[in-house]
């Protein structure tokens, strides 16, 4: 035992003197915000889904894919609610890569079928540019979450508190400042307070003025990241309201059979209490 107490002295020396001189980062819980979809009865806002559509299509889909949505959900009367025709004229703006009719590789206008293609030809090509390759954003907003700790997640369970995704998307569009001077930001990337790791890849997307709005609303950082999270959740579950609809007419069905089959009972064991 003696021996070993100096050995183990030394290599917890050894250990303190290898560690990094910087302090390791927390990432700093988003803030929570108030959605138009959260809540049993929550429904998505269409002109903020079209306000998110834009930040998307102006902004984001230069590096990120959204290969799960087809340009006819645009369409939608619970996202976007785009007519056919604008639908129609926004696939038409996309280049699909396809095979002609002598099967040879070709490039065509995107047709309403179409899924939003990918801004690289290949998983090479974009770390080529990157250095990594970029998310696709179909499903961005319901893969993306952060712990709320205790008790927050027995509050959630009852308030149906549901957005964690939304709300780390709009928060990390924000989250960009300079670092702290105990940490040291690895070359090639950017600090963000919001983001587990502190250091990404990607640069500071969005800027004040940055997309024009036709309605009015404030072009602004802040608007820009509600916008653009309420966007993604809708692409990662355009069928929520629906979801809801059909969740609250089941528990309708339920109480009412539960009654039924309560007054069923005792009129059928009436005679055997008497």
């Amino acid at each position: 035992m003696k021996r070993i107490l100096p050995i183990l002295a030394l290599a917890g020396s050894l250990v303190a003197i290898a560690a990094p001189a910087f302090a390791q980062h927390e990432a700093e819980p988003p803030p929570r915000l108030k959605w138009s979809f959260s809540g049993p009865f929550g429904r998505y806002d269409t002109a903020q889904i079209q306000r998110g559509f834009k930040i998307y299509k102006e902004v984001c889909s230069v590096c990120h894919s959204l290969d799960l949505l087809s340009f006819r959900n645009l369409a939608d009367p619970n996202g976007p609610a785009f007519s056919p025709a604008q639908a129609a004229a926004v696939a038409a703006e996309a280049k699909i890569n396809d095979i002609d009719d002598q099967g040879q590789p070709t490039t065509r206008p995107g047709r309403p079928a179409d899924h939003f293609p990918s801004p690289f030809p290949n998983d090479a090509a974009a770390r080529a540019v990157h250095g990594a390759v970029p998310p696709d954003m179909s499903v961005l907003a319901k893969a993306r979450t952060y712990e709320r700790g205790f008790p927050w997640f027995v509050f959630d369970i009852f308030t149906q508190y549901q957005e964690q995704g939304p709300d780390y998307i709009a928060a990390l569009m924000k989250g960009y400042e300079k670092a702290p001077s105990d940490f040291q930001v690895p070359e090639g990337t950017f600090y963000n307070k919001y983001f587990p790791a502190g250091a990404i890849r990607m640069p500071k997307p969005l800027s004040d003025g940055q997309v024009t709005y036709d309605d009015g609303s404030p072009q602004t950082v802040e608007q820009y990241s509600k916008d653009v999270a309420a966007f993604l959740m809708w692409a990662a579950e355009p069928t929520l309201p629906t979801r809801k609809r059909i969740g609250f007419q089941v528990i309708i069905f339920l109480l009412v059979l539960s009654g039924l089959l309560y007054f069923t009972k005792k009129k059928v064991w009436a005679d055997a209490h008497a």
